[in-house]
């Protein structure tokens, strides 16, 4: 598989991810789930939106 998430990308997205996590919980509600996402497609370095819909890389490495 090919990494196309750079690494500030990664880091926006841990962020992004636990904030929507966060208000989730605070609003007591299962939308927060969805703050899983940009977590994943961290941890993994590929996003498919990018792969497919955008055909872009913030990656610098080659993988």
């Amino acid at each position: 598989m090919k990494y196309n998430v750079g690494t500030t990308d990664r880091i926006v997205r841990v962020v992004i991810g636990l904030i929507v996590i966060a208000i989730g919980i605070y609003l007591k509600s299962w939308w927060g789930v969805i703050g899983l996402l940009p977590i994943i497609t961290s941890v993994t370095g590929w996003c498919g939106l990018y792969n497919t819909l955008f055909g872009t890389s913030t990656c610098k490495i080659k993988g």
